[in-house]
């Protein structure tokens, strides 16, 4: 079999293409395949419509294709531009790539491929690309996989920030909770962060929306309460956020009270710090009786512990009455503590009690928000992070957003995004 049959069978190329000439350069490692639109195939057709269009010119491009015997393998190909009555002037379409890209559609899948398995750096190396090369193949699957995304209407959602650089510098973060898929992703956690999320819903997608879990943000509160009918019963707020401020305030407790002890030579809490933090139900037995004499002693921390604890106790409830009832019988209780982070704490939650009830009623939390922020964490550790926002932003929908990435007539599987 002739260079140019094989090629012509390798590449799967078809009337009215055919490999003209093949050409290689042994010292540089490469096969340039010509490839020519045969003169007898047929009239040229618009891209746009596919109606029968004159032609007006030609223009020489490249294209990377898969390595064929460890040489670095490039399809090349003088292509027609056509003058469309409609459309104007376009070059044709060609089987083996989509329009606008430097590579075929098989080189895109296998980077697409190896992507799902190593880092950025890695894959670049291993396929001979740049980062801006590897950049331009994600960014056109996330594009291609936006596009295909079909309508979806999340009952759950789960509004998180992650960030981006040190200094609160952020992006949010829309996912659906039963799905574990990124909706959107916005470059900052501001009120038009998420209603640029919520303007691309329809009527009845945002009625449909049961629940969003998010923590107790202004902007995020203001932009869902705009947009979602009867928000007000659906914003939860999310117990993982609340044990934060909670442990945040006993932490200040203990670390005021440590220095009175210490001043007065008394090393009771001296590193005791993450005891007070620890989940007891995560305590082992060893530690949780090595813990007893601290948290049954007459320290501040120890009542800042006891009211962070009996808070946590609170989100078993099933009805809205008796929830509040219980909420609002610990808040009277923190206002009386006499422990200025504990109440201060104890204001944030009144003022949006309405939320921490609706996340105990709707037994709805952030834990799927949380669980997609780790993960965002570790793809950008494993990319040794981003040169910029935007480049964040693809990498979040690449991985974790569970589109369909792959060029047009590839097949795939790309539900692996969702891992």
């Amino acid at each position: 079999m002739r260079d140019k049959d094989l090629y012509q069978q390798i590449l799967g190329i078809r009337t009215p293409w055919r490999v003209s000439e093949v050409e290689l350069d042994l010292a540089g490692g490469e096969v340039t395949v010509h490839v020519d639109l045969d003169p007898g195939g047929g009239p040229l057709t618009c891209p746009e419509c596919g109606q029968p269009c004159p032609g007006y010119d030609r223009r020489s491009r490249r294209w990377r294709h898969l390595d064929t015997c460890q040489f670095r393998t490039i399809l090349a190909a003088d292509l027609p531009r056509v003058e469309c009555p409609e459309h104007g002037v376009h070059q044709v379409a060609v089987p083996w790539a989509e329009p606008g890209s430097g590579f075929t559609a098989l080189f895109e899948a296998l980077v697409i491929d190896w992507l799902r398995e190593a880092s950025i750096a890695a894959v670049a190396r291993r396929m001979g690309l740049s980062w801006n090369g590897i950049d331009t193949i994600m960014r056109r699957a996330v594009e291609r996989g936006i596009e295909r995304r079909q309508t979806e209407s999340p009952r759950l959602l789960s509004v998180d920030e992650t960030s981006f650089r040190k200094r609160h510098d952020y992006v949010t973060v829309v996912s659906d909770q039963h799905t574990g898929r990124v909706l959107h992703v916005a470059g900052d956690r501001t009120t038009e962060s998420l209603k640029s999320y919520y303007e691309t819903l329809n009527p009845m997608q945002k009625e449909s929306i049961e629940g969003v879990a998010m923590d107790m943000w202004p902007a995020y509160i203001g932009a869902t309460v705009a947009a979602v009918p009867g928000a007000k019963t659906k914003i939860a707020f999310d117990k993982f956020h609340v044990a934060k401020h909670l442990g945040e305030a006993v932490d200040r407790v203990r670390r005021g009270e440590h220095r009175e002890l210490s001043e007065r030579g008394d090393d009771s809490l001296k590193g005791s710090k993450f005891l007070w933090l620890w989940n007891p139900n995560n305590m082992t037995p060893e530690k949780w009786r090595g813990f007893k004499a601290l948290r049954e002693s007459a320290l501040k921390t120890a009542r800042a512990w006891a009211l962070k604890e009996a808070a946590m106790g609170l989100w078993h409830y099933l009805g809205r009455g008796w929830a509040e009832r219980a909420w609002k019988a610990w808040l009277a209780w923190a206002g009386r503590c006499r422990l200025d982070p504990m109440k201060k704490v104890a204001r944030m939650i009144g003022e949006h009690l309405w939320g921490i009830v609706n996340a105990v009623v709707l037994k709805v939390d952030n834990g799927a928000g949380e669980s997609i922020n780790s993960r965002i964490q570790m793809v950008k550790m494993r990319s040794r992070g981003f040169r910029n926002k935007e480049r964040f932003k693809r990498a979040i929908y690449f991985y974790l957003g569970g589109l369909d990435l792959y060029p047009a007539g590839v097949a795939h599987d790309f539900t692996h995004t969702n891992r």
